[in-house]
């Protein structure tokens, strides 16, 4: 599986952003973000910069990625951690991206 990690920026050098994540400091390219300023939450995957994200979206892949761990390890403390994690996903019907719903 291929999950992209929450990263804040601490500093740029040149094209690369030195960042800080759940696995600790790493380098990023931003070739595809462009320069990204102190303070700024990306999605990184492979050592680049994938997407700019706010705190929020960064602290819920934060979150899906605990409940998936939570999952793999099993245990009691797994559902609990799902449902957290996906706590927006609970207690409605999946919808259709508009582009994919029928029209009647």
């Amino acid at each position: 599986m291929c999950m992209a990690i929450p990263m804040q920026v601490l500093r740029m050098e040149g094209p690369v952003a030195v960042c800080r994540g759940r696995n600790g400091i790493e380098r990023v390219d931003t070739l595809l973000t462009g320069p990204v300023p102190v303070g700024t939450w990306v999605l990184g995957f492979l050592g680049s910069a994938r997407e700019i994200v706010d705190e929020e979206r960064a602290l819920a892949v934060d979150r899906a990625l605990d409940a998936l761990a939570a999952a793999q390890s099993g245990g009691s403390a797994a559902r609990a951690a799902i449902d957290d994690a996906f706590a927006d996903l609970i207690g409605r019907e999946p919808q259709w991206p508009a582009a994919l719903r029928r029209s009647t």
